[in-house]
């Protein structure tokens, strides 16, 4: 019987601990910067999305807050999956914080949606490439809830015609550009 009260009292606790966790979640999340969000301009080949990315600007967030130089680096794995390693500097520090996850294609129609999971496969987001350079020199990605909005380039300093031409992009997408917090990078050769 006091084995039976135990492992009840263990699972009461299990169930408050996950759900203190979902609503610190929801509590956190920025707010909606574009209640309609678009679909997918064109598809994605996730072969020539790999690789390198720079982050220009985001909608802040908790888990990037105060940070600069953030990068990221998709790689294909086995089995479809895309392997990813985002990276930045917070203020402050001298060590990059690194996150490691993974995304599957939810979309294979188009490839411009995946779901992203960095904790397992308890937690996973959507990740939408809303739009990108013909070249894949750069990317608008998103979520279908319009609280997350990340800008990314092969180049971690755009010419500021091209950067400019970024924003007005994000503009006709129905997304607040003034609501983007612009990432700091080393500054780029003279």
């Amino acid at each position: 019987m006091k084995q039976t009260t135990a492992i009840k009292i263990a699972t009461g606790v299990a169930a408050a601990a996950i759900g203190g966790l979902f609503l610190y979640s929801r509590a956190t999340r920025p707010p909606v910067i574009n209640a309609k969000v678009p679909q997918p301009a064109k598809p994605v080949d996730l072969t020539r999305y790999t690789g390198l990315w720079y982050e220009l600007a985001r909608h802040e967030n908790r888990f990037q807050k105060n940070m600069d130089a953030v990068t990221a680096e998709y790689a294909l794995e086995p089995g479809g999956k895309v392997g990813i390693v985002n990276s930045g500097l917070r203020a402050g520090e001298d060590e990059r914080d690194i996150a490691r996850g993974q995304a599957i294609v939810a979309d294979t129609e188009t490839g411009a949606k995946l779901k992203v999971s960095f904790f397992g496969p308890l937690y996973t987001g959507d990740y939408w490439v809303l739009d990108h350079g013909d070249d894949y020199d750069w990317s608008i990605v998103g979520e279908p809830g319009g609280r997350y909005l990340w800008l990314l380039s092969r180049d971690p300093h755009p010419a500021a015609d091209q950067l400019q031409t970024l924003f007005r992009r994000i503009e006709a997408l129905g997304y607040d550009r003034w609501a983007l917090r612009i990432t700091q990078h080393e500054p780029g050769p003279e």
